[in-house]
């Protein structure tokens, strides 16, 4: 999945690549690595990159079985999965192939397969072996004027799946789909999703583990850039304070940083900003931990805030600790939303979107969106073990916006975020220490 971090970037080099040159943005829209001396709040943080353990092959067996369970639940004979995140969540293996069919192919019952192109036989078979697989797993190759989706088909009819359902993992583009299907037309093509999110969406002590990691890494960077900001920095420079903060504390993250006016953007604006005194900054980015992920965001000034920016501040505080507590096993994921967005709209913020213009909060873990999403109209279920941002905002186009975002875990009895709250627009990180 597309991640808010990557479209942002992505924006930045379309819109302003001509502006951003001066400021120093580089390829694929991150700002250059710092040059000069390193600040002392940076230069003082420790790294932690010895605290995260890997996902071990143990775990991704348990994974695949669950996938199983799931299947057999969804009257499924198999899914297809192909490069992309679940396929690292249940494989270890990461994979890049364009256009050519690199795919794991799961049955409910026996071995998975793999497809491969033959040229690519080599490193296919390097992954496959690091995996959580027996030894020998069945790898399939095609010559590149030969038909990949004839693998497929042929590998399905050797485990007796002639016919049946097939689920598609979410991300397998429509070209794979429509190939698979026209080599099987026996084959019923559907979704896989309750098996790849209803796998990932429940987290492990493991997983909670990486994650509480990267929640602690992201807003220790966070803690050490704005100590070093300083009025008449560019919003590139402070990026570069996150980036830096993050590569001392052992991983790779960032932020998007947004100044006054364009805070009002949710996620955020392409046009060149200057850091002012006494005017909002928010900031919303994170690190990835051995393939987790965080999502923080915090709004601060450099100064003095208005009346009015301590106002929305504190109705945008009480509707996060709103959702928190609405959020525990058994309410629907929308009641959430209901929460914080009710709270804004009684404190003059409503109705409805106008300015608390998105849900609450999304999914979290090895993607930084993912299910379930707490928004009206989902009424599935929280369970003890799910993940989610608790994010509400309030944008006032022109003028400001605050966002409120840290990383919540769904307990066995109620909810908790994973990092302490922000209560000051002039001292967001106050009692934050990696001590």
């Amino acid at each position: 999945m597309t991640s808010r971090r990557d479209f942002l970037k992505t924006g930045a080099i379309t819109a302003g690549a001509a502006a951003f040159a001066e400021l120093g943005w580089t390829q694929e829209g991150a700002a250059p690595p710092m040059t000069g001396p390193v600040p002392p709040s940076i230069e003082r943080l420790k790294s932690m990159r010895q605290q995260a353990r890997p996902i071990s092959n143990d775990e991704r067996r348990q994974r695949l079985e669950r996938a199983r369970e799931l299947m057999r639940q969804n009257h499924l004979d198999a899914i297809f999965v192909m490069s992309g995140t679940s396929l690292v969540y249940f494989t270890g293996i990461r994979w890049s192939g364009g256009e050519r069919t690199f795919a794991m192919i799961l049955p409910v019952k026996g071995d998975p397969f793999f497809v491969c192109p033959a040229f690519e036989e080599g490193r296919g078979r390097e992954q496959i072996e690091r995996g959580p697989f027996e030894k020998n797993i069945e790898l399939r190759t095609w010559q590149e004027d030969e038909s990949p989706y004839e693998r497929v088909a042929q590998g399905l009819r050797d485990r007796g799946i002639a016919s049946g359902s097939l689920g598609i993992e979410e991300t397998v583009r429509y070209v794979f789909a429509a190939g698979v299907g026209a080599a099987s037309p026996q084959i019923k093509i559907t979704s896989a999703t309750p098996v790849t999110a209803g796998c990932r969406q429940i987290k492990s002590a493991h997983e909670l583990e990486l994650m509480r990691l990267a929640s602690k890494v992201t807003l220790l960077a966070y803690a050490a850039a704005w100590e070093a900001a300083k009025p008449g920095m560019t919003q590139f420079q402070f990026g570069q304070l996150v980036s830096a903060a993050h590569a001392r504390l052992g991983f790779q993250g960032g932020a998007s940083v947004q100044v006054a006016e364009y805070s009002a953007l949710p996620h955020g604006s392409v046009t060149p900003q200057v850091i002012k005194e006494n005017a909002i900054i928010l900031i919303d980015g994170g690190c990835s931990v051995e393939g987790y992920e965080s999502d923080l965001s915090r709004t601060f000034v450099l100064g003095k805030p208005t009346e009015k920016m301590q106002q929305v501040f504190d109705i945008v505080h009480a509707a996060q600790q709103a959702a928190l507590k609405q959020a525990k096993p058994g309410v629907q994921a929308q009641s959430v939303d209901a929460a914080a967005r009710d709270l804004i709209a009684s404190k003059g913020y409503g109705p409805d979107y106008k300015y608390f213009t998105h849900r609450v909060g999304h999914g979290l873990g090895m993607d930084g969106h993912e299910w379930p999403y707490l928004v009206r109209g989902n009424t599935m279920p929280l369970q003890a073990n799910m993940t989610f941002s608790d994010e509400p905002g309030v944008y006032i186009r022109g003028e400001f916006g605050v966002r409120l975002e840290d990383d919540m875990h769904i307990t066995e009895d109620g909810a908790e975020l994973l990092t302490p709250v922000s209560n000051s627009l002039e001292k967001p990180f106050e009692g934050v220490s990696q001590s």
